[in-house]
């Protein structure tokens, strides 16, 4: 799967209601393995995370309250945020093609985290407008 094709499932699935990678997940299962891979992928997805989370729970309530396990703590959230942008940053030079769009994620940003306008208009909006850019590009060429 290219960069492209990856980011264009993406933001698919983050426009689907539910966590967007088990969307992705049911999304790549099913274009390489069909119905069954569509049911596999998010469940093997799912339960070696459940297994570890499961087994940090029980630490965390024998141990969680010493000074070395807060540390850890603290030291693992700046790692999440750290990874975070760094898929940001891969996401942005995939598109770095396709500048035209960068005004369409400027306005949603702007819409709703500055302006506080409802998601689902801004996303309906979005899509008509992003829809209608890569039709009249594509009409063009």
């Amino acid at each position: 799967m290219t960069a492209e094709e990856f980011n264009a499932q993406l933001g698919l699935c983050q426009f689907l209601p539910g966590p967007n990678v088990i969307n992705l997940a049911v999304v790549v299962g099913k274009r390489y393995q069909g119905l069954a891979g569509a049911v596999v992928a998010p469940v093997g997805l799912l339960a070696g995370p459940l297994a570890i989370v499961l087994l940090l729970a029980l630490l965390y309530d024998a141990y969680g309250s010493l000074p070395i396990a807060q540390g850890m703590l603290r030291g693992i959230a700046a790692v999440g945020c750290g990874l975070l942008f760094a898929m940001a940053w891969r996401m942005g030079k995939a598109l770095r093609d396709k500048a035209y769009f960068l005004p369409f994620s400027v306005l949603t940003v702007a819409g709703i985290a500055l302006m506080r306008w409802p998601m689902p208009w801004v996303m309906v909006a979005g899509l008509i407008l992003s829809g209608g850019v890569a039709y009249w590009r594509l009409g063009r060429k």
